[in-house]
């Protein structure tokens, strides 16, 4: 006789490669991308890590699968709006990202692969200076630069020690240990710190940010662009 279902027990979900990338995602967060294993994220979802491979065709799909769902994430305004205050837009948007995921600035530049989100992302990212009026070499080269600063500021932050380093209470404790009379100016900053509140990341990011735009502003002001065949 068949044996019947206990209505008071909850059904498992059927497994999709959605559903897979979402929990591989929340395992990432949660313990960090060096701890996640297929045979983890098979435990997290309660079924054997073989039944993942229906889904995901091995780990560097899992991988790249995550990377897309962080980049989708990713605020991308309308195109037709103004070219810097998009930019300043994304930017922001993508450091908010990379807050809310930790290992993701790292692992997206060592992907070889592009899933759709991140295609989307470069298009957007390349379309939006092009039709500002940036030369395909400076375009680029802008790119580069919005990026890297982007993508490095996220890193920068990931690393800091634990234990809220930007606190003026972690602050005092270095003053604490450091001979001030011996590092003047380091002492000035940690002293600045602490008058007003603790180290500000998202200002701090907006100051970097700004100096970077406004550049490039300048230059498709000034009509400085180097000559470009595909201009």
């Amino acid at each position: 006789m068949p044996r019947r279902r206990d209505p008071n027990r909850p059904r498992r979900q059927t497994l999709t490669r959605e559903r897979v990338l979402q929990a591989a995602l929340v395992l990432a967060d949660e313990r960090g991308i060096d701890a996640l294993s297929m045979r983890e994220l098979g435990r997290h979802l309660g079924v054997d890590a073989m039944s993942l491979y229906n889904h995901v065709d091995n780990k560097d799909d899992l991988l790249n699968g995550i990377i897309d769902l962080v980049v989708g994430e990713i605020d991308l305004p309308p195109g037709d709006g103004d070219w810097s205050q998009a930019m300043r837009t994304r930017a922001r948007s993508a450091q908010a990202a990379f807050t809310r995921h930790p290992w993701a600035s790292q692992l997206l530049d060592s992907r070889t692969s592009s899933g759709p989100e991140r295609l989307r992302y470069f298009d957007w990212v390349i379309g939006t200076l092009r039709r500002a009026g940036f030369t395909v070499d400076v375009a680029l080269h802008a790119y580069s630069a919005l990026d890297s600063y982007i993508y490095g500021f996220a890193r920068q932050q990931a690393n800091l020690s634990s234990g809220e380093p930007s606190s003026p209470e972690t602050a005092q404790q270095m003053l604490a240990e450091i001979p001030t009379d011996q590092f003047p100016h380091l002492t000035e900053v940690i002293t600045h710190h602490i008058d007003h509140g603790g180290y500000d990341p998202d200002a701090d990011f907006d100051f970097g940010l700004t100096l970077i735009l406004d550049s490039l502003a300048r230059l498709l002001d000034d009509d400085t662009q180097p000559d470009d065949p595909a201009r």
